[in-house]
């Protein structure tokens, strides 16, 4: 079983979700570790990219004051971090970026570094199921997990996806479930059926952020993550933003 995996399962957990060089490289690292403190399960780190298609506008922003501060934020600046910061957290960290840039590094020496810096797994939102293998075969031969994606609405396809998933499932926020208020019968369904067909850990992103809607999402999925909240704090409050971060998921944590 794999680190990720072992993360969550048999528990209900919060993930956390920052952009690397948000305020500055150096920040970002010890932002990692206040979440690490806070009690989440997991961070998932975003490697700043000039076009983030899959995120919202919070997330877009952040990316661009990434890669505009000063000296920029390059692949190899978040996996020095990386390095660093999984010296001095216990918690698995997943790297969100997009496929071109995985490409451009080569997928073995990506996958390689990934080992080398500590990483556990990685999340393409732009990398189909169709065009996985090549990039899965050199994440095997690395122990790390490369997230399988699933939405609401991707029907008949969530059979073969939930088969072949490692460390966990992400299922991509939809409008029925990222608005505050009832959890919508659809996602319900697709919780249940990738139950059915697998026991790797199921992780939802939505919009909600009070601890009772925390609490009532965590009784359908194994972890939960809400992607923009970490972030805001850190636009708002910038290189301050750690004491801040770490109230916000010791919160989030002790409403699971």
């Amino acid at each position: 079983m794999s680190r990720v995996k072992e993360a969550l399962v048999g528990k209900k957990s919060f993930i956390g979700f920052l952009t690397a060089g948000d305020p500055c490289i150096e920040k970002t690292e010890d932002f990692i570790v206040e979440i690490a403190n806070a009690g989440a399960a997991v961070v998932e780190i975003g490697i700043p990219f000039s076009d983030p298609i899959a995120e919202g506008p919070v997330v877009q922003e952040a990316n661009v004051r990434a890669l505009s501060a000063p000296g920029g934020c390059t692949t190899d600046m978040v996996f020095d971090m990386v390095a660093k910061a999984s010296k001095r957290v216990d918690v698995p960290l997943v790297l969100l970026t997009y496929l071109n840039p995985v490409y451009k590094y080569g997928y073995d020496r990506f996958c390689a570094k990934c080992k080398e810096t500590g990483v556990d797994a990685i999340i393409i939102p732009d990398l189909s199921y169709e065009e996985k293998g090549e990039l899965v075969e050199e994440a095997k031969k690395y122990d790390i997990d490369i997230i399988s994606l699933i939405s609401t609405n991707s029907g008949d396809r969530i059979k073969m996806i939930a088969e072949d998933s490692t460390g966990y499932i992400y299922i991509l926020p939809s409008a029925e479930h990222v608005a505050e208020g009832e959890i919508s019968s659809k996602l319900v369904e697709t919780v249940a059926r990738i139950r059915k067909i697998t026991d790797t850990p199921v992780v939802i992103e939505f919009g909600a952020n009070t601890p009772e809607q925390i609490a009532r999402y965590s009784d359908i999925a194994d972890g939960i993550i809400i992607e923009t909240r970490i972030v805001k704090l850190i636009e708002k409050y910038g290189n301050d933003a750690g004491s801040h971060i770490y109230d916000y998921v010791k919160k989030m944590v002790d409403s699971i």
